[in-house]
């Protein structure tokens, strides 16, 4: 590359940061819709070939902004701000730039909404405090998950817990149907009841791996 080339390259006006953010954002919502929409094409004839459609991950991947950072920011932003409703938005924004954090926007929101940020005096007690939240909040929605579709208790919290260590829910093996009510494989709901607590279980999963605790 010429020098004159660089000096071309050095005279481009990167965008703000805030901007960058609102990219990657918009850049992961038609990322999720895509998969969606791949999903229910394996159900349903569909006209796009989806060999087409490729999305470069890895390159997000590469300046993926980390839990810590999104808790630092929080305590950064509540300094500068009293409102709330501000803060969660500028939260809601970075998250949503994050491919490995999109699943725990709620989980975050809520933390802000019902924790009192101002009696947190830096950002390791803001992490602390953020951990102590999510732990809680793991052992409440797991209780209910299991309680809702009626699971076997102790085998479903083996089956989450094992989930959440390894950060993915797998359909392999007899651990996902040693969970489910007792039913026959012969029951036209069988199948039904056994995809919707996978994905149930999917989404518990990637909400809270990372977070420690047990459930």
């Amino acid at each position: 590359m010429s020098d004159d080339a660089v000096d071309e390259l050095k005279s481009v006006e990167m965008p703000a940061d805030r901007k960058v953010q609102d990219y990657r954002s918009t850049y992961n919502d038609i990322r999720d819709w895509l998969r969606r929409e791949e999903a229910s094409a394996e159900q349903v004839d569909s006209k796009i070939d989806w060999d087409d459609v490729v999305f470069e991950v890895d390159l997000l991947k590469s300046q993926e902004i980390n839990l810590d950072y999104i808790l630092e920011l929080i305590f950064e932003h509540n300094k500068e701000t009293k409102s709330k409703s501000e803060l969660v938005d500028e939260v809601r924004r970075v998250i949503r730039a994050s491919i490995g954090n999109r699943a725990k926007e709620s989980l975050i929101v809520d933390f802000i909404n019902q924790t009192n940020l101002d009696e947190l005096w830096g950002k390791a007690e803001v992490i602390e405090a953020f951990f102590a939240f999510a732990q809680a909040e793991q052992r409440r929605e797991a209780e209910e998950l299991i309680a809702h579709e009626k699971l076997n208790a102790d085998a479903a919290k083996r089956y989450i817990a094992t989930s959440i260590k390894r950060e993915y829910a797998s359909e392999n093996g007899t651990e996902l149907n040693s969970i489910l009510p007792r039913m026959s494989p012969l029951n036209p709901q069988y199948l039904k009841k056994k995809r919707d607590v996978f994905q149930r279980i999917s989404a518990f999963v990637e909400k809270f791996k990372g977070v420690g605790g047990k459930i």
